[in-house]
């Protein structure tokens, strides 16, 4: 059956064609795959930065956290208030972000797909 095909296409002349186009699939399938590669190397690598940031960020805050709650006990003279302080801050901050929760995942959300649709221009 193979030969009857192979016969049918050299006789009109749509062998050289087929080859053609099969090999156009080809490299588009092998450009396709290394394009693929290319965004995971690059996401990857932005997620290791950003992952290093979020965790230098956080050492540096809980340091400055530190810092500030025992220079608040020595102004107040007291060993615990400055620690307390420092925490009814950040509840403070948790409570905010609890209540307005909604409207910051919508704006995150907004942007997101912003700099996405920019990203696909």
């Amino acid at each position: 059956m193979d030969k009857i095909v192979e016969s049918i296409l050299k006789f009109l002349r749509l062998d050289s064609l087929v080859q053609h186009v099969t090999g156009y699939v080809e490299a588009r399938i092998e450009l396709m795959k290394v394009e693929i590669r290319e965004d995971l190397a690059k996401t990857i690598a932005r997620a290791i930065i950003v992952v290093t940031l979020m965790l230098v960020g956080f050492l540096i805050l809980l340091f400055l956290s530190i810092g500030l709650a025992h220079f608040i006990s020595s102004y107040l003279q007291s060993a615990y208030l400055g620690y307390w302080s420092v925490a009814g801050l950040y509840t403070l901050l948790f409570l905010i972000v609890i209540v307005f929760r909604q409207s910051i995942y919508e704006y995150f959300e907004k942007e997101f797909m912003e700099a996405i649709k920019k990203k696909g221009k």
